[in-house]
């Protein structure tokens, strides 16, 4: 048995956490398609990052985009958006066959628009024109100017996967959001059948941080709950997701051709060796959900990983146990994912000055 293939039997799509010129050109990314079942691709300014800096694929293209005079920010977006499109290609017959549930590649808006909601929505719509692939996701983080963002993108009709989310808050604001841009389309008369998005909630980095609070308070107080927080705290935004997308009000939009906002499950590579390298993957699957794979997770996953039908649906109870015992021991969830969040945009703008630089380097 192939784990991979049969992730989608049990309800999961898998897509991977990676795009590199190289996995285009030497036909890896579509060997994965055909014979492993990957349904997706996401990325972000990092995984550029990994890929410009770690080949010499895009040497070329560099050197074409310098001799039209086209600053650095710009022969970077001229790169990303190859990258998009071509990978938009090969997961067309994904999108096609799965009736634009998946087979999207996704692009995100610029770190620094975090906190720009007239912004995020100019570029955003930019960047999808640019692209003119159907199959392609815009990324904008459900940050507090992101939201209204997200929801006027869902609107227009422009597909988004909603990124940086690390609480059950946030969730339901993006969630609430999505819905809210179907019900403004259908009062409309608009085509919601159209309308896809996902929302990405990071994992590991709750753990660590979680982790190194809990160890800071010494004598060994909450290490019972020790690399426990992000699995719990995804297993209660399952939760909300089923409440969320259910009752007459949704069902009326699913007439209409409406269909959830999957919860996608992001940063999935455990970051303490001790602990198992499928941790992020095994308790999570579960109906109507994506999971993003690093190639090293991905590995690890097809070699020993382990499919439980509806895991995410199992030990809610004891998910509810964790959180009140991090609250219990003196820490607030709230505060450590609004850190979280910030922390999160600034590694972004950290990974796409990082790229902005490389690129500096090979002109």
């Amino acid at each position: 048995m192939n784990n991979l293939l049969e992730l989608i039997n049990y309800g999961q799509s898998y897509w991977l956490d990676n795009i590199t010129r190289d996995k285009l050109l030497d036909g890896e990314l579509k060997k994965r398609v055909e014979e492993e079942g990957l349904r997706g691709v996401t990325s972000n300014p990092s995984i550029f990052y990994n890929a410009i800096s770690g080949s010499n694929s895009y040497d070329q293209q560099i050197a074409e985009l310098v001799k039209e005079n086209k600053s650095t920010p710009d022969i970077y977006e001229e790169i990303a958006v190859k990258d998009v499109q071509d990978a938009c290609d090969v997961m067309k017959p994904v999108f096609d066959s799965s009736d634009g549930l998946d087979g999207y590649v996704s692009i995100e808006v610029s770190p620094y628009l975090a906190n720009d909601t007239e912004g995020t929505m100019v570029e955003a719509r930019r960047l999808f024109a640019k692209v003119n692939r159907p199959n392609c996701l815009i990324k904008i983080p459900g940050t507090e100017a992101g939201v209204p963002a997200i929801e006027q993108m869902l609107y227009e009709g422009i597909s988004i996967n909603v990124t940086l989310l690390f609480s059950i808050d946030s969730y339901e604001k993006v969630a609430n959001a999505y819905i809210n841009a179907l019900k403004r389309r259908s009062a409309e008369g608009k085509s919601l059948k159209e309308i896809t998005s996902v929302a990405s909630f990071f994992l590991s980095r709750i753990d660590v941080l979680t982790d190194k609070m809990i160890k800071q308070l010494g004598n060994n107080v909450g290490d019972s709950l020790l690399g426990e927080t992000a699995v719990s705290v995804a297993k209660l935004v399952y939760q909300s997701f089923k409440k969320i997308f259910s009752g007459s009000e949704w069902d009326a939009l699913v007439q209409k051709g409406a269909r959830v906002q999957r919860p996608l499950w992001a940063s999935t590579s455990s970051k303490d060796p001790a602990n198992s390298d499928v941790k992020y993957v095994n308790p999570l699957i579960g109906k109507d959900t994506v999971t993003t794979l690093p190639d090293i997770t991905i590995k690890a996953f097809k070699d020993h990983g382990v499919i439980v039908e509806d895991a995410v649906e199992k030990d809610i109870e004891k998910a509810i146990e964790i959180i009140n015992g991090i609250e219990k021991i003196g820490l607030n969830l709230d505060e450590i994912t609004n850190q979280l969040t910030v922390e999160g945009v600034q590694k972004f703008i950290d990974s796409y000055d990082a790229l902005i630089e490389c690129i500096n380097d090979k002109i």
